[in-house]
């Protein structure tokens, strides 16, 4: 009954410092954040995040190794983006168009809404040094898009073929056409430092792209 009563005690023991060590990870990640939207991963000191937690920085070193893998972290959570989760063989050109408007303003509202006195501005240079100091980030992405890309080309074809848009368009410059504007909501959001302006201006560019497609 002892060793039983000793292993439960152990279990919990461990389980809970488990728990807290995630909690504090979490913590640290989320006040780094905010300190290399800010500023850079250049400016941000190890100083400067320890006493921003207030921690030591031998506890900090304690979670993360050095920046570098504090940053990379920072950036695997918050410009952590999934691709379009729809069946491209199975979807309408408008359906997509509609489904991508409402996927952008869904991750735009979910990083500007946990963010206090969010300057997109700032995001696009944390989105910079991601590139220049997290080199697996810009192949991560670049697969990201090159996908996407793919399955705009096979939403594309297939309207061609249902009659949806016109069948003398090209189909690789066209899927071009549409990342640059699906992605060009980043400068909408600098320009308007609105969300809602910014998927107003991306309705209005997909309403006219489609326009121009249809038969």
């Amino acid at each position: 009954m002892i060793c039983i009563s000793l292993f439960d005690f152990t279990f919990a023991y461990r389980t809970f410092s488990i728990l807290i060590m995630n909690d504090t990870r979490e913590y640290i990640i989320d006040k780094a954040y905010g300190l290399f939207l800010n500023r850079s991963y250049e400016a941000v000191s190890i100083s400067e995040i320890s006493k921003a937690i207030g921690f030591t920085k031998g506890a900090l070193y304690h979670h993360f190794k050095n920046k570098e893998e504090l940053f990379k972290a920072v950036i695997d959570k918050y410009l952590f983006i999934n691709t379009l989760d729809v069946e491209a063989q199975k979807i309408s050109l408008a359906e997509y168009i509609n489904e991508s408007i409402q996927y952008a303003e869904n991750i735009m509202s979910g990083i500007m809404g946990n963010t206090e006195n969010f300057m997109p501005i700032n995001y696009i240079s944390l989105f910079i040094d991601a590139i220049r100091h997290y080199p697996s980030f810009y192949k991560e992405k670049e697969t990201l898009i090159n996908g996407e890309l793919e399955k705009i080309k096979v939403v594309l074809n297939n309207a061609v073929v249902s009659g949806e848009i016109r069948n003398d368009i090209d189909v690789t410059v066209t899927a071009l056409n549409y990342i640059s504007i699906m992605y060009g909501i980043a400068s909408n959001l600098v320009q308007n430092n609105s969300l809602e302006s910014a998927i107003s201006v991306l309705k209005l560019q997909f309403d006219e792209l489609y326009k121009l497609l249809k038969v």
